[in-house]
């Protein structure tokens, strides 16, 4: 969890702070340092090595803009006095997207929440709307939208598209790259006279996952799909593999309507699911599915063919212990370390990709290969078309340098390591330059101001992934934070 304790402030540039605030009248301000630290920063802190380098930084102002007309003369503003901007949507990012690591402006657009237009297969939102808010407007029309981060009740769309790559729906619908997931962007440049862009179709990459470090998303039009009530089923299985084995299958079973499914290692489920704790048998490892009511019967007839133990099936408990149990899919994702953190600090995660066809294999391998020191979580999705599973392991932290060389192992079994402890984009991604993204930058954001670090490409273009060396932008530098 975060530290209370005070900790030095970052030599930052001095920005003309008080001529800003005279540039944005009207526009809300807040730059009292206690409320300015506490939204400069996400869940960075899941991580030992993004705790250790970024507990630090804050930024010098809050803007709240309230309109996209607002945004754009926040930036204008910023242009002229040279400020960078960071944008911020509700702060629930991992690995530090939203933290300002040069200071300047924290741009809060949680504020542009309206959900603007539902129709039937779409909505279009503003980019600071909740999506659990957007499901509201739609499911009176029998939709809801088609996948979302465990974080659901707080994450903004906008902040999604921005920081995320897919979550509970992937299973059926795919990753939010995938062809059809987004289909229009509202992006403000970082310019003199910033412009409005509509992007469509492949242009959508430019700023899908940049963090806004080349543009600022302001509203937001992507596909519903149809809404139905979800029963959220555990499964326990003797063995890691039979479990892994049979949400791969499961999650081929293209008749069941499913929306999402999980595989949790035990002692995990035992341990950490605290709500549930009476239903977890000891010992078992436990697939989380989150089945449509009309398709439980098909799921449960499948499951009882491959040998599953059904542990717990929310439509069928009391209504008030229901309740009490948040639901399956805040158990899964990056909500499994969060509970797991909640009684053990010292636990951290991974971010793995288990590639098809050999999934269930590499990530048994890897599970027997670590054992309690790297208990085993899949999230299986369709990846280019094929059910695979990514794994967000819990790992038990001992030091970095140990860290470092599990996440080595696992590259060299096979498995590609998307590395949550690491902020820029493409350490934590796949290690090279996105040169749309980079030409992307040059045009929007010419001065570079827009979430200046995030971006290795524009600030180090001759930077060797291949090193092994850790990027680490001048100001954490010049702040004294090692890499």
């Amino acid at each position: 969890m975060p530290s209370e304790t005070d900790t030095p402030e970052t030599p930052r540039p001095r920005y003309d702070i008080d001529g800003l605030k005279a540039k944005l009248s009207g526009i809300k301000t807040e730059d009292n340092p206690a409320l300015v630290r506490q939204k400069s920063r996400d869940f960075y802190w899941y991580s030992p090595t993004l705790k250790r380098q970024l507990d630090h930084v804050a930024g010098d102002i809050i803007v709240s803009p309230a309109s996209q007309q607002e945004v754009v003369r926040v930036l204008a503003a910023a242009f002229e006095l040279g400020i960078p901007v960071t944008p911020r949507g509700t702060g629930t990012g991992n690995y530090g997207q939203a933290m300002p690591l040069s200071g300047g402006i924290v741009l809060d657009l949680s504020g542009m929440n309206k959900v603007l237009a539902v129709q039937p297969g779409r909505f279009v939102a503003e980019a600071g709307a909740v999506i659990a808010e957007i499901d509201k407007v739609a499911r009176p029309q029998a939709q809801e939208i088609r996948m979302h981060p465990s974080t659901y009740a707080t994450a903004s769309v906008g902040g999604f598209i921005a920081g995320g790559s897919g979550g509970v729906g992937s299973i059926t619908w795919g990753g939010l790259r995938d062809a059809g997931n987004v289909i229009r962007l509202k992006v403000v440049t970082m310019e003199a006279s910033p412009r409005v862009l509509e992007l469509t179709g492949d242009d959508l990459a430019k700023v899908a996952h940049a963090y806004g470090t080349n543009g600022i998303i302001t509203e937001v039009e992507m596909p519903l799909g149809p809404s139905y009530k979800w029963v959220d089923l555990f499964l326990g299985f003797d063995t890691f593999e039979r479990a892994a084995a049979f949400a791969s299958e499961l999650g081929e079973q293209d008749g069941i309507a499913k929306k999402n499914i999980a595989v949790v290692a035990a002692p995990a489920p035992q341990t950490y699911f605290l709500r549930h704790q009476d239903y977890m048998v000891p010992g078992k490892h436990v697939v989380i599915a989150i089945i449509a009511d009309f398709a439980v019967d098909a799921a449960l007839n499948f499951a009882k063919r491959q040998g599953a133990e059904l542990l717990l099936r929310s439509d069928k408990i009391d209504e008030d212990e229901r309740r009490k149990m948040p639901p399956g899919f805040e158990l899964t994702w990056n909500h499994t370390t969060l509970r797991a953190l909640r009684v053990d600090p010292a636990i951290t995660y991974l971010q793995v990709l288990y590639p098809f066809p050999d999934q269930v294999k590499l990530a048994t391998a890897i599970h027997q290969k670590f054992g309690d020191e790297v208990v085993g979580h899949l999230e299986f999705v369709r990846f280019d078309g094929k059910v695979t599973c990514f794994g967000l392991p819990l790992v038990r932290f001992t030091t970095e340098e140990r860290l470092e060389e599990i996440m080595a192992i696992h590259e060299e079994m096979g498995a590609p390591i998307f590395n949550p402890h690491r902020y820029t984009l493409e350490e934590g991604g796949m290690k090279q330059t996105d040169e749309v993204q980079l030409a992307f930058k040059r045009e929007a954001d010419p001065q570079g101001l827009l979430n200046p670090g995030k971006m290795i490409a524009w600030e180090d273009p001759s930077y060797d992934y291949k090193s092994g060396k850790t990027f680490l932008f001048k100001s954490l530098a010049d702040a004294g934070v090692a890499p």
